[in-house]
Formats: structure tokens, sequence, C-alpha cells
């Protein structure tokens, strides 16, 4: 290999790179205007004598049309199509079903299932399409998203290492082989790697990862900063804080043959000042039913009062309570009803009727909590500050505050009714489109199918499922541009010049000669361990590909000279460019940045371990088992 001469060109792209890690580490500015800055700073540099081959200024945009990228903003729309048709909330459900509400049974459950996806999916695919789903997760367990989003993330990217098609550098490495035998003698010539040669490395590096945020999540982990904003307080919180009603909403099941058998839920609400806002029986599950329905044995009922009070009421009639909402999870999660406010019209019909009378539950499909009248709060629930009042029979008058509990689309809804002024305005005005699932799913498996069975460009093999959901309506053309986080997409494409400007101007050749100076005379694991640093060194700040298109010859020469197996040293190029978690430049790491409100540090501090971890499994597993 010929000898790389410091240049004034490296010079400058050291200096830039220096630059960038010392933006992202401060964040002066936010990540994406960094990086921003950086590419414009790249390309204005291009113009001084000495410093042409910084960038081909008229090739300086085009990362906002590379593969990466645009595979990112299509997989997001195809992410925000499925989630639209209900399917992430179905997900949601099973999980929490087997994972309860703790981060310990959870994030491997997560973790697990989206590494065992990108494993035949390109990591950033398998943790877009899980995105929507941890949300959901977040809300309903009242977890912190922060908690949950890097440890789906980091086991996405380690995901990648299961078999050579997850993630681009394993696919490329067999080409790389094939071309470098040219050069070697009959002896040394290496054999190209199969499907699953790799899969218990990859195995192992998740499993690590999992055991990773289990037992040291609780430290590495961000702190959340606030509730996230997308759930809210919960319906406890709000009825306490806003009218000081001390309220519990509670699931209980009614036992077969249970003496509630044939009563109405009138009777049980009149009975005990409780108020019974869901009914599931026999698979039909009803929310906000009428007064007047009948117990059927056996079933589930969701009622809300004084906890203490449906506890000892369940032990009068003999029920069962659960600790947390089970069948009803759903239907009250934060993110599809919840509590709002609306204020009876001056002019609406239907002052002086009584909800009775209006048979409200039945007409509107919301559970009426209280009345707020002037100074008084009227409720149906006894709490310390408030008696219970029958308010079904209560007349409504012009201005009266009813307080609901209602499914948010239904919310929606109800902004066309005359009678009502809608004051609750920051509820997700969520629209979802079951009748769509068939047609979600057909083009996210025509995606999966094009990725798996074709040659055709990853890129475009996502854009066709994500323009088959526009054009089956699944989503509108305005929902496919909200679905996009354009801050990632800015991220990750004004990196690429960067990324190339290492590349071209030699620098990255000039560091690898350095570390390999140092490296002269080691061992052949020493050797091994010093290239797969640098390979994850060059992965943070260039692309991956690139960084494995330039170490992997190295390695083969490298291990020629000493002694060592040279398939095995690509190998350990391949996977180490997957190592990729100090900072947010890696296209997973962009992607969860956003929406769990992540710092650069955060990434420095859990990421830091994680870098350490991947080299201290990944390498002893190479050598066993190659």
């Amino acid at each position: 290999m010929e000898t790389a001469t410091l240049t004034t060109e490296m010079m400058v792209v050291l200096g830039l790179l220096a630059f960038t890690i010392f933006l992202f580490v401060s964040e002066i500015v936010r990540v994406d205007l960094a990086a921003i800055a950086v590419m414009v700073t790249v390309g204005a540099l291009s113009y001084l004598p000495g410093l042409e081959n910084l960038a081909d200024t008229g090739e300086l945009f085009t990362g906002f049309s590379s593969n990466a990228v645009i595979s990112i903003i299509a997989v997001m729309i195809i992410g925000s199509g499925l989630d639209k048709t209900g399917i992430m909330h179905r997900v949601a459900a099973v999980i929490l079903r087997y994972g309860g509400r703790t981060e310990a049974r959870i994030i491997p459950i997560i973790s697990g299932t989206v590494g065992i996806i990108s494993s035949f999916m390109q990591n950033v695919g398998a943790a877009a399409l899980f995105l929507p789903v941890v949300s959901r997760i977040s809300v309903r367990a009242d977890l912190p998203l922060a908690k949950l989003l890097m440890p789906m993330g980091f086991c996405a990217i380690l995901g990648g290492t299961i078999t050579m098609v997850g993630s681009s550098p394993l696919i490329l490495l067999n080409d790389l082989i094939v071309s470098a035998n040219e050069d070697l003698a009959e002896g040394q010539k290496m054999a190209t790697f199969g499907l699953f040669a790799v899969t218990p490395i990859g195995i192992a590096l998740v499993l690590a990862g999992i055991l990773y945020f289990v037992t040291l999540g609780r430290w590495i982990l961000p702190a959340p900063k606030g509730r996230d904003a997308q759930s809210g307080p919960t319906m406890a919180e709000y009825l306490k804080s806003t009218y000081g009603l001390k309220s519990d909403l509670v699931e209980v099941i009614v036992p077969d043959g249970n003496i509630l058998l044939g009563h109405t839920l009138q009777d049980i609400m009149d009975a005990h000042h409780l108020y019974i806002v869901g009914q599931s029986h026999d698979g039909r599950k009803v929310i906000a039913p009428q007064s007047t329905m009948e117990i059927h044995t056996p079933c589930r009922l969701a009622i809300l009062g004084r906890a203490k009070v449906i506890r000892a009421v369940s032990e009068i009639y003999g029920l069962k309570v659960l600790p947390e909402l089970v069948d009803f999870a759903e239907e009250f999660a934060a993110t599809k009803a919840g509590v709002a406010e609306l204020v009876v019209h001056p002019n609406a019909d239907i002052i002086g009727q009584t909800e009775q009378e209006l048979q409200f539950r039945q007409a509107y499909g919301m559970s009426l909590l209280a009345i707020h009248r002037g100074a008084e709060t009227m409720s149906r629930v006894e709490t310390n500050e408030h008696e219970a009042t029958r308010i079904a029979a209560v007349p409504l008058q012009a201005g009266d505050t009813l307080v609901v509990h209602t499914p948010w689309q239904l919310l929606s809804r109800l902004r066309s009714d005359r009678n009502f002024v809608v004051v609750t305005s920051d509820f997700p005005e969520e629209e979802l489109r079951p009748r769509k699932v068939g047609w979600a799913l057909l083009f996210f498996l025509i995606a999966l199918g094009l990725i798996m069975f074709t040659d055709m460009r990853l890129s475009l093999c996502l854009l066709v499922g994500a323009v088959g959901m526009i054009l089956s309506r699944v989503l509108s053309v305005d929902e496919a541009y909200g679905a996009v986080s354009w801050n990632t997409v800015f991220l990750l494409a004004s990196l690429i010049p960067l990324g190339q400007a290492v590349q071209n101007t030699g620098t990255a050749n000039w560091i690898a000669q350095q570390l390999l100076a140092i490296l002269d005379g080691w061992p052949v694991w020493g050797l091994q361990a010093g290239l797969a640093v640098l390979a994850t060194l060059f992965t943070l700040v260039m692309s991956n590909v690139g960084a494995t298109v330039l170490l992997v010859p190295l390695a083969v020469s490298v291990a020629v000279a000493a002694g060592g197996d040279p398939a095995v040293f690509a190998l350990t190029v391949a996977i180490a460019t997957s190592n990729s978690f100090l900072i947010p430049t890696h296209q997973v790491n962009a992607l969860i940045m956003g929406p769990a409100g992540y710092s650069v540090l955060d990434f420095v501090r859990a990421g830091g371990i994680m870098t350490v971890l991947f080299l201290a499994i990944s390498i002893p597993m190479l050598n066993l088992v190659f």
C-alpha cells in the first residue's frame, strides 16, 4: 500500500471532523442544524484553491437523494400507514399482555423482536416500523419513551449482524472478498460466507444488548424530562387536579354465576356511588354502556370510583380486582381516549333535559363523569370533597361544563354539534382506518418481498410500498409528508458530504496507516482488535459502506502479512461497522433521537459502554466461530 502523506486538504478535513464532534457534544446548536452548517462549510471550502477535493459541489446535495435517506423517508411513510390502520395498536396490546408494564419485561420483548426483524430487513426500517408501537406502549404502560427507544434502536443495529443480509456492509462483504481474491495466491484465497454464517455472533450481540439495558438501564438511560407530551395526565390526575375529584379506573372480573347476574349496571352504580364505564362479555366489549344494561356472567367491568370503595364492593359480591387494566387497556389508553370538557351552548336544544332523558351514553358514546356549574362540581362518584350526586337526573343549563370520558375520535366529530362547545383542544385527533388494513398489509408485504427476493434498490422497494399506501388511500399525501421526521432526514443527508470528504481526500487512508503503524509488531489478535476499533471510529464519521469498502482490502493485506485468516479479518471489519452507538450519526440513532428527546451526551453515556461491550463480545465470538 502506498504511504499516505498528510496534506493541507487532510488537515482541513481533520479540523472539520473535530469541529463537527464539538458541535454534536456541546449542542450549542441542534444537531441537525450543526450537520447542515458542516455541509455548507464543506461546500464553501471546496471553492478555495488547493481544497477542490473536499467535495464535488455539483454533487454536494446528493445526500438528500441517497439510497439511505430515501429508504428512511419511505419506511416512515409505511410505518405511519400501518399505524393508521390500527395494526400497531394490536402489536402494542400483545406486547403489553405478555410484557406487563415494567421495563425489565417490556425491553427484552421489544428489543428482541426488533433485533430479529432487522436480521432480514434494514435496521433503520425495523426501527422505524416499531417506533409507533413503542410510542403507544410508552403511553399505555406509563413508561418514559426515553427508557424504551434507545434499547430498541441499539438492538435494531445489533440485529443487523445476525445474517449476511442484515446490514449493507455484510451484504457487500462477499463481493469485496471475490474482488480481493484476485490479488491473493491460490492457497490464500477466501471462501464467501453463507447466509447464516454470522448468526451465532449476531445473537450473542443482541442478547448482550438486551441484558445490558435490563441490568444497567436505570443508570445509563436518560431520566425522563417530564411526562411525555403525547400522553398528558392520566384520567385520575386530571380529575383530581382540575375538579378535586379523586377517582381511579379499575377493572374487575365478575365470575360465572355471580350474584350480580341479571342486575343492571344502574343497580350497582346507585347502590355504591360507582360509575361503570365499560363491560366485556363473551368477546363483546361495550364502552360507555347504557345504565339499563344487564350484567351477564362471566364478564369484566371497568369501574370509575375510589379504589378502596371498589375493593370493598368487590369483596361483598365476590369480584376479583385486577391490579391494572387488561381487557380495557386499549380503549382507555391515553392515545385513544381521555377526559374532555364540553360546554352547553346557550342556544342548545338540550337545555332543561337530563342525561337520562338524552340517553347521553347511547347518543354520544361518552361517559358523563361530572357537571361543573359555577363554583360547584356535581359528580356521580363520592370523594372526600364531594358528595355523590345523581347527575343523571340533573337538568342541563346553558354554560354547564360537562366533564366526559370520550374516545378522541368521537370528540372530533362532536365539534360540528351545535349543542356543545368543545373546550378541550390538545388531544390526539387520530382517525384510524381499520377498513384499509388489507391494503396496508398488501403493500407492506410487496415492499418486503421486493427487498428479500429481488435485486431492486432498497429505496425503490420501500417507495413502492409507500406510494401504494398513498394511492390506496391508507394515507393522504399530506399525512405522508407529516409522517416523515425531516430533522432526521436533514441530519443524515447533511453528514454525507463530510464522509465523502474523509474518503476522497485520503484522510481515511492516512488515519488507517497511522493506527496500523502503532500496531506494528502486535500479535494477530491485537491487529484484529485494532482493525475493529478503526472500523468503529470510521463508521462514526462516514457511511458504514464507505468504511467497509476502504478497510476490507486493508484488513486482508494486514492478515496475509501477519499470518492471520484474511476472511476473518475482513468479516471483523464488516461487523465492526455496526458498532455505531457513540453519537447519533447512524441512521437508527438519528431516527430515535428526536421522538425520545435524547441529547448527544445521552448517546455518549449509554453508547460508550455499548461500544466496548460490542468489541469485547464480537472479537472473541469471531475467533470462536471461525
